[in-house]
């Protein structure tokens, strides 16, 4: 059958295409730019800074575009930034972008409007694809890694080995420590993360509902975990930075002066 576009609703002028009566498992990328990156320093949202004449924000977009795997993007933005977000995928033919959606107050606000966004417009298993958009290094295999992993077991986080040494502060000292934990038993989790549409949009009604896992810098992979679901761990990557602060920034840039050295013959 023919694809059939759905305009969003609140007039963000964006649109999802579904394939109906099919068996293609959709995959659909929430890219979140909802953040006013206070900690970079900048007049500007971090995600729209200008890196070597491309926004951050756009390298993350161009990630998902090239994966054959992800089948349409959608973004939560910053509000006031709509218009810059789809004038840059005008200008560097991020074709998959579908539809733009409100950033919140805090992150998970803004993840949960990102996935209201899709009801109505995915089927149940459809696979949602979470990442920060100030995350633009995000390597092909971690990300179909993420995806294989979510539609076997229903979700799937990216991880990577703790290597460094964790120690416990001691109550009754904050300047000495009595006990460690084996970095054996830790892994660090970041974006993307990936998820079975019913799952997620199940459990981001139950959390605000509840007023679980949604406050301070719980993300969605927390808010599973206390909300009783077993999280799957997918391949990760040392590239796969947040560009959080100005020495961030840096390593973004020679991350992309190496890559651009390997071209050179």
């Amino acid at each position: 059958p023919s694809p059939v576009s759905f305009h969003s609703k609140g007039g963000t002028g964006g649109f999802f295409v579904y394939f109906p009566n099919t068996f293609h498992i959709m995959n659909i990328a929430i890219i979140i730019a909802g953040g006013s990156g206070n900690r970079m320093g900048q007049d500007i949202p971090k995600q729209f800074l200008n890196v070597c004449d491309k926004p951050i924000l756009v390298y993350t977009l161009e990630s998902f575009q090239r994966h054959p795997d992800v089948d349409a993007i959608g973004v939560v933005c910053i509000e006031g930034w709509e218009s810059f977000v789809r004038s840059y995928a005008n200008q560097f033919n991020i074709t998959k972008l579908q539809w733009i959606a409100p950033g919140g107050n805090s992150a998970q606000e803004s993840i949960r409007n990102g996935v209201n966004a899709l009801a109505g417009r995915c089927a149940a298993d459809d696979i949602v694809i979470i990442h920060d958009g100030i995350r633009p290094l995000v390597e092909p295999s971690v990300l179909e890694d993420v995806i294989s992993k979510a539609r076997e077991y229903g979700n799937a986080v990216t991880s990577m080995p703790y290597n460094e040494q964790i120690f416990v502060v001691s109550d009754d000292d904050d300047t000495t420590t009595t006990q460690y934990i084996p970095r054996e038993t830790l892994r660090r989790v970041s974006t993307p993360q990936a998820y079975r549409f019913d799952l997620l949009s199940e459990k981001y009604r139950e959390a605000f509902e509840k007023g679980i896992g949604i406050a301070g810098s719980n993300y969605t992979n927390t808010m599973m975990v206390q909300l009783g679901v077993r999280l799957h761990f997918a391949k990760g990557s040392d590239k796969n930075i947040k560009l959080t602060t100005k020495d961030d920034l840096e390593l973004f840039k020679g991350y992309l002066a190496k890559d651009k050295d390997t071209w050179l013959k």
